[in-house]
């Protein structure tokens, strides 16, 4: 039964979306090939209901808005928008589909795949040729409309400097879901992360920022479903003002808006940044078979990359089915819209960009730096130029790898530093030249683009692939559970022959697997550029083997927060590491070493050794034999100017590294101050090395597959 049909009143084009003044609410909606628009309100006891239908029928600038006096917070309604069914000429429109606001700040349910979601009848021969006049309302979340209003009580974003910065990568509802000093009905939310429990995990591990995985509002993919899965990793957004539902204790009707501010508020009161993994390249609505719940059925010619040759199919370099056009001008401006509401409505602190290079695409190639329109705006932009940047400098399509080609405001994900540093403990030759360029934060990649070191991110595992745990325990992949029959993911653990699977550790692997998480550990946080953690890498977090668990919302996923001695003993390791971190300057630069004398210090700011104490020569960082190794960072290079001149302010490291199977006697460097090194760490030692000195010129004994720090304090006076 069609609804009554209400003319609104003419209303504003600008702010997109919908907005109440205190005695209605203006609405606004983009389509520039539309021919009608209208919005639809729905019963708020039984939203299925839709209770009235008002036209839009003033259109400013390819926007249709109108205003409807009397409408309260709490509304739920959605868009219709009629034009032409053409799929070949990009169109599909079709005033049958409701289609959810893209600037709501609140959704309300789900997308549900019984129902006609679908612009055209499903099993038709070119069944996206034809027309599906089924009403799907019922089938479709409803936007809500907000009130705005919220006490930050003078929140302080903790503005930490890049060099300074440690991001922990979590998933809101995976890292609190099994957190047994978290009440219930808070576990999985927003409320379960702001809670503090797991705010004095946090805290306690040491770092700085917490990066979560997408929680702007997502679908399931139907055939997930069809499985009896769900899109647990979030990177299928169909709304990127609001947040994700399933994540809030307070329900879907305005409640996540809140909850997550609350989340934001606590989280900078412990001095922890927020940054938010974002998917502007692609959105869930699938190829040109996917459903109508948003943009394809406002205007599929401007929010979508189509096929010049073909205007019926998407183009993508996601390998998600289709990829957001940001060379047309109102998806620029939403994803810009988008952006500046969670810095500043939201008071998050940065941003991580899923396939970033589909960002930068001029269809179909990359454009470098400050052509792309995208980083262009960003540049500019007086709030996104200050929150912290960082691009995922991949996608799948054609000339999609772009490393160290991002803008000067821009850090990446360093893969190089990923893939280097797992092959170098494992054992591989040739590996020497190249970690000489990681352990430096990759000077080789982002120096001469006038990027500093923080522009690495360095990582060894995250969210898509194998835990540390799993990356030294499996030879392969177990990714049955995925319902793709061990298809899916990439065989990415590099064969650590740490026992057979299924084997029950004996007392020798065991120690062997934790060997190589320290050690992998161990030089993560020694290495220049910004660290990151994968939540619960450092409790030995294991996935059973799936390096793919995208669609696993269950306990292959969720942190296990039962630690045996193994797991507590490694979380307090790590805790070592980065309290180490912060208590070294030299760990921390921000500007490129010179492997020269500073000022009139006698030291290097940056020197390599070979275990017998003499400088690695040039010749040697090619050889395939060198696979142990020492580098100096020198602490004097660290100086502040006083009334006296200048003086220095760091201690000296020395970190030797040794990925033989061989124990190796090391050498310490001689220099003309001071009288021993103290060893600060040690992955292979049974006991705490902890103020053991060593006269330079001394030697130290390294066991196989180790790693040793050691330390000079900075001369005095």
């Amino acid at each position: 039964m069609t609804p009554p049909l209400f003319r609104c009143q003419s209303g504003q084009p600008f702010p997109l979306g919908a907005t109440f003044d205190g005695g209605g609410v203006n609405f606004a909606v983009f389509s520039q090939w539309g021919t009608r628009a209208f919005i639809c309100l729905f019963d708020a006891e039984d939203p299925s209901r839709e209770m009235a239908r008002h036209e839009l029928w003033e259109h400013t600038a390819h926007v249709f808005h109108g205003y409807i006096p009397g409408l309260k917070p709490g509304t739920l309604y959605g868009f219709r928008v009629d034009g032409p069914y053409a799929p070949g000429e990009g169109h599909r429109f079709n005033v049958n589909k409701l289609l959810v606001d893209p600037y709501a700040q609140a959704f309300a349910g789900e997308v549900d795949f019984r129902g006609p979601v679908f612009g055209y009848p499903l099993g038709a021969e070119d069944q996206d040729l034809a027309f599906d006049d089924r009403d799907d309302a019922a089938s479709i979340p409803k936007a809500v409309v907000l009130g705005g209003g919220f006490d930050w009580d003078e929140d302080h974003r903790p503005e930490t400097d890049w060099s300074d910065t440690i991001i922990y990568e979590l998933h809101v509802k995976g890292f609190t879901m099994r957190h047994p000093a978290i009440p219930e009905p808070l576990r999985g939310t927003y409320a379960g992360l702001a809670h503090p429990a797991a705010i004095e995990h946090l805290q306690r591990l040491g770092v700085t920022a917490v990066d979560l995985l997408p929680v702007h509002e997502f679908i399931d993919d139907a055939f997930l479903i069809k499985r009896g899965l769900r899109n647990y990793w979030g990177y299928n957004t169909i709304g990127y003002f609001a947040p994700e539902q399933r994540y809030s204790s307070q329900g879907g009707r305005g409640g996540q808006v809140h909850e997550f501010k609350q989340m934001v508020k606590a989280l900078h009161g412990a001095g922890l940044e927020v940054i938010l993994d974002v998917v502007y390249n692609h959105t869930g609505e699938g190829n040109q078979l996917g459903p109508t719940i948003c943009f394809r059925g406002l205007d599929n010619l401007s929010y979508y990359h189509l096929s010049p040759e073909d205007l019926r199919y998407c183009m993508e370099s996601t390998g998600c089915g289709n990829s957001f056009n940001l060379g047309s001008l109102y998806t620029m401006r939403l994803v810009m819209d988008s952006l500046r509401y969670w810095a500043t409505e939201m008071h998050v602190d940065g941003f991580r960009f899923d396939l970033a290079t589909t960002l930068g695409r001029t269809w179909p190639d990359f454009s470098y730096k400050q052509w792309a329109t995208f980083f262009q705006a960003v540049h500019q932009d007086p709030v996104l130029s200050r929150v912290k940047l960082i691009a995922e400098p991949w996608d799948t399509g054609s000339g999609g790898y772009q490393l160290g080609n991002f803008p000067i405001l821009w850090s990446e994900w360093n893969d190089h530093y990923r893939d280097a540093i797992r092959r170098f403990w494992r054992g591989d030759q040739n590996l020497v030249g190249e970690m000489g360029y990681r352990l430096t934060g990759s000077p080789e990649v982002y120096q001469a683009s006038g990027r500093r070191p923080h522009a690495s991110i360095n990582f060894a595992t995250a969210h898509d692939g194998f835990t540390l745990h799993d990356l030294v325990s499996y030879s392969e992949k177990h990714n049955q559970e995925n319902g793709e029959e061990n298809r899916d993911g990439t065989n990415d653990n590099l064969s650590w022959n740490c026992g057979a699977e299924g084997e029950t550790d004996d007392r020798d692997i065991s120690r062997q697997r934790e060997l190589h998480k320290r050690n992998i550990l161990a030089t993560l946080f020694m290495s220049q550029g910004v660290p990151m953690l994968l939540a619960g890498d450092e409790m030995g977090r294991t996935q059973c083997g799936n390096n793919n668990a995208y669609c696993q919302d269950n306990e292959i996923s969720w942190v296990d927060w039962n630690l045996d001695e193994r797991k507590r003993a490694l979380l307090r390791f790590t805790q070592r590491l980065i309290a180490l971190r912060k208590e070294e300057g030299v760990l921390r630069r921000d500007r490129w070493f010179h492997g020269e004398q500073i000022w009139d210090s006698r030291l290097k700011d940056l020197a390599w050794f070979h275990p017998d104490g003499a400088e690695l020569p040039a010749e040697d960082w090619q050889q395939p034999f060198v696979r142990s190794l020492g580098f100096l960072l020198g602490g004097d290079s660290l100086v502040v100017p006083d009334q006296w001149g200048r003086r220095v302010v760091g201690n000296s490291l020395l970190v030797l590294l040794n990925a033989s199977d061989q124990a190796i006697p090391f050498t310490l460097p001689r220099i003309d101050w001071g009288e021993a090194w103290e060893t600060l760490l040690d992955t292979g030692a049974e006991r705490d090395p902890l103020r053991v000195r060593t006269p330079a010129g001394g030697k130290v004994m390294l066991k196989p597959r180790s790693l040793a720090v050691m330390r000079r304090p900075a001369p005095e006076g």
